[in-house]
């Protein structure tokens, strides 16, 4: 099953997809999806080589992939064979099982997080 067809039923009843809960979590675009994924399933990537993949401006795969290492998704490596002027960076995912433990322990601080502000009177109803 592809990653971006997971979905859950929510209590509300609503069916949300797991990029959708990225995307909320995270502020996570499409195209920065995209970036993760490629880079998960084919290994590191300079922003050159992103851009012919996925058909982008590299200007695009830039901002994406500056997200995905803020957010501690992607880590940026200097590129070796990197020869003067401007240094080239390759982007690489962080290990799968960790980026699974990230979104599960984020998501638990969110859930932690939104019921220490739920007043007093709602918990014990």
């Amino acid at each position: 099953m592809q990653v971006e067809n997971i979905r859950v039923r929510l209590p509300s009843g609503k069916e949300v997809g797991l990029v959708d809960a990225l995307s909320f979590c995270y502020d996570i675009s499409d195209t920065d999806f995209q970036v993760l994924k490629t880079l998960l399933n084919s290994g590191p990537k300079t922003e050159d080589e992103l851009a012919e993949m996925l058909h982008l401006s590299k200007a695009s795969i830039n901002r994406s992939v500056n997200k995905l290492v803020s957010l501690g998704f992607v880590e940026r490596v200097k590129d070796s064979s990197s020869k003067g002027g401007r240094p080239r960076y390759i982007y690489k995912p962080i290990d799968a099982d960790k980026i699974t433990e990230k979104i599960s322990n984020d998501f638990r601080y969110c859930a932690d997080l939104f019921s220490s502000v739920i007043p007093q009177e709602l918990k014990s109803k």
